[in-house]
């Protein structure tokens, strides 16, 4: 048995494969016949009936989209629908595929697959069963950050309000660093005219991924929803007549000088650390471990070419202490590895810590 099971297992990996390198190249159709045929010999497989469901919403189907995904739900042991769905081809026709980060990790099979409906739903109109999966991904996935900002997304839609907004914002809470929590946080302020907010949250989304101003050039299912989301936002920013946020250029270059000198602030703090202690046992190993830290530090900067054109100026926009402070650290280090002492090691912590904190400050 085993024996078995393991080539039918590569031959589903095989089919999810492909149709997923199909769908990214905008061919839907050809994606779709590998999933029809893995669906052929495994009718239950959620995954590829999960991404059926994806491609048929990339390809602006959403009848096809709604059949597949009521399959999925089904197969993975969902609730089934609110209202018997128009379906729009036959059983036999909704496969799905899937293969790994296309849909993102969530608890269980199930949420991709309601998240999949729920968009469906949407784009035919069926606000309350649309809603009601909301809700549905709401209480199977309280913990968990996709599900969230996606029933958000599906409720902003459908029914609005504050139940969105706060699934939002849990979306943003459990997953800070994702720029799609952020964009679907805005997409739910603008829908309640909070446009405040949602400049905030899409600049903040920006600046996590400063691609999400081409989202809507996307193709495939791996950013099925990251486009949806942008598109979505976009459209109501226009008729709303809001500007659409960009990266601010200064903000960015002063901000990666900014992570520059917090990296070499933490390196100097560290190696003088370390000399520190090791000095009284070993001077001369604490003076080699110094300039194996200053070496350290020229690595980090063997790209000046990336951060030396907007220097002066990030410098007269606040950042000239911890410029100095970081650069005072470096050479302090230098200073005791070639002539030893104490006190190049103290002033190589006291800069490397004001260094830091400042930089810190000027965020």
């Amino acid at each position: 048995m085993p024996s078995d099971a393991a080539p039918d297992q590569s031959a589903a990996d095989g089919y999810l494969q492909r149709a997923h390198l199909l769908a990214e190249l905008g061919r839907y159709d050809e994606g779709i016949g590998e999933l029809t045929a893995l669906i052929a010999t495994e009718p239950a497989h959620v995954p590829a009936l999960t991404m059926l469901a994806r491609m048929h919403l990339a390809a602006d189907r959403p009848s096809e989209a709604l059949a597949a995904a009521e399959a999925a739900v089904a197969a993975a042991g969902g609730p089934p629908a609110t209202e018997p769905p128009a379906l729009g081809t036959p059983a036999a026709e909704t496969p799905a595929s899937d293969t790994p980060g296309t849909v993102p990790p969530v608890a269980g099979e199930v949420v991709p697959a309601l998240v999949a409906r729920g968009f469906a739903l949407l784009d035919l109109e069926r606000w309350k069963p649309a809603a009601a999966t909301a809700d549905e991904i709401l209480a199977r996935a309280p913990g968990d950050a996709y599900a969230q900002r996606s029933a958000a997304a599906v409720l902003s839609a459908s029914r609005n309000g504050q139940a969105a907004l706060d699934a939002a914002w849990r979306g943003v809470e459990l997953s800070p660093d994702e720029p799609e929590a952020h964009l679907v946080l805005g997409l739910v302020a603008v829908r309640l005219q909070l446009f405040d907010l949602a400049e905030r949250a899409y600049r903040e989304a920006l600046r996590l991924d400063p691609g999400l101003g081409e989202a809507g050039q996307d193709m495939g299912v791996a950013r099925l929803e990251r486009r949806r989301y942008a598109e979505t936002l976009e459209h109501l920013t226009a008729m709303a007549d809001l500007p659409v946020a960009r990266p601010d250029p200064v903000r960015t270059v002063d901000a990666g000088i900014r992570r520059l000198l917090l990296s070499v602030a933490g390196l100097s703090l560290i190696a003088s650390v370390l000399v520190a202690a090791l000095a009284p046992a070993s001077p001369g190993a604490s003076r080699l471990f110094a300039v194996l830290a200053v070496a350290g530090v020229a690595v980090l900067l063997r790209r000046p070419a990336t951060w030396q054109p907007g220097l002066r100026e990030a410098m007269s926009r606040g950042l000239v202490v911890p410029v100095y402070a970081a650069a005072a650290a470096v050479v302090l280090l230098l200073v005791y590895a070639l002539v030893g002492g104490p006190l190049p090691l103290v002033g190589a912590i006291t800069a490397s810590v004001v260094a830091g904190f400042t930089a810190f400050a000027r965020r």
